[in-house]
């Protein structure tokens, strides 16, 4: 197994936010799927959306995830949706320790009700969009799972530590882990 570390779960679980924390915490390079996109089409997340619709943008995820996955000592935070395909699950599963951050959808709203930048919440009746959305993938985060930590109204520093500790006791902390951590 990889010495890698994959976050999982809903828009605005806090996967780039912990992942870039955690990363420097465990000595890993810290890479997000949706940014690594952007970076190599060139244009924001909603712009492929608009111009190549959503089984367009899986295309491109599809590719990343399954080139991120497979190197070794990092930190990926994955794009909420990633796991709806088979095989990005197969690559997640594959590519390291997968945490799926865990929250609320009316948590989640809270915390993307004012970022135009995630075209799936474009929609009427956000919440309720959050909450299929949640009803759809939670199946999918938990099956790829290894470890869940709920991020509802705790702190980052809090959610660290929880992360850290379950890494530690389940014997899947990285082995070049800082260890003043």
């Amino acid at each position: 197994m990889q010495n890698s570390i994959i976050l999982v779960g809903l828009m605005g679980a806090g996967k780039s936010t912990i992942g870039r924390q955690l990363a420097r915490k465990l000595n890993l390079t810290f890479y997000d799927s949706d940014k690594v996109i952007e970076e190599r089409t060139g244009v924001s997340i909603p712009t492929i959306f608009e111009l190549e619709g959503e089984a367009g943008f899986r295309e491109r995820e599809e590719q990343a995830i399954a080139e991120l996955t497979a190197m070794p000592n990092i930190l990926l935070a994955t794009g909420g949706g990633s796991v709806l395909r088979e095989t990005n699950r197969e690559h997640i599963k594959a590519g390291g320790t997968v945490i799926y951050l865990k929250a609320a959808a009316d948590q989640l709203f809270q915390r993307i009700k004012h970022d135009r930048n995630r075209p799936l919440m474009q929609t009427e009746n956000p919440l309720q969009t959050l909450r299929n959305l949640l009803k759809t993938r939670e199946p999918l985060y938990l099956e790829v799972a290894d470890i869940v930590v709920p991020t509802g109204k705790q702190k980052v520093n809090v959610i660290l530590r929880e992360i850290h500790t379950k890494l530690k006791h389940t014997g899947q902390e990285p082995s070049h882990a800082n260890p003043q951590s």
